[in-house]
């Protein structure tokens, strides 16, 4: 089941077709799929080209890390993620070489996310990014530098599978018609 968007304007299909899904089947994402997913990431904007995304991952495949990325995650997102083929960590580089702020770092990994989601979804495998996760247990398990580097979100990816099989109240979420704002609630002419 895709949750394709019922937009009021045409916008591009792929763009339809992403939604963060929540029942992921046992199918694993191969090497290949997951370094082409990761190489559309490198191709994303960013402020003065200094790509300042970092992703740490797991396959499933690899239990004993594997699980670790799991005990990172909220309560709320541990029952479906832990399905995922992939779980992935992604951490923003907060300063240029020469030491100076980059304002941007945060914005621009937004960006390489998306872009990595989209290609994803161009390859039947879907995500869902997680802001609900224990910030101090990731930091400690990477060993993140927290001078240098901001953790951003976990990325929960694989392929799609039915939704019948997730608990509430997932399986009424995963099956609930997707919905935005109006773009007049966000847009605004000057």
């Amino acid at each position: 089941m895709i949750k394709e968007a019922k937009t009021i304007y045409p916008v591009n299909e792929l763009i339809k077709k992403r939604w963060s899904a929540r029942s992921f089947s046992d199918k694993q994402i191969s090497d290949d799929e997951l370094n082409t997913i990761f190489e559309a990431a490198s191709w994303a904007f960013s402020s003065m080209n200094y790509q300042p995304w970092r992703y740490i991952y797991s396959k499933k495949s690899d239990k004993v890390n594997f699980e670790k990325f799991v005990d990172c995650l909220s309560e709320g997102n541990k029952p479906w993620a832990k399905n995922a083929s992939v779980l992935i960590f992604s951490i923003a580089k907060k300063n240029y070489d020469d030491g100076n702020k980059n304002i941007a770092a945060l914005h621009d990994v937004g960006a390489a996310n998306a872009t990595l989601i989209l290609q994803a979804a161009s390859m039947e495998i879907y995500g869902h990014l997680m802001g609900g996760y224990s910030k101090t247990k990731a930091i400690e398990l990477f060993n993140i530098d927290t001078q240098e580097y901001e953790p951003v979100v976990f990325i929960a990816l694989g392929y799609l599978d039915d939704p019948e099989k997730l608990e509430e109240p997932f399986r009424t979420r995963e099956l609930t018609p997707r919905t935005r704002k109006p773009i007049a609630d966000f847009v605004k002419k000057f």
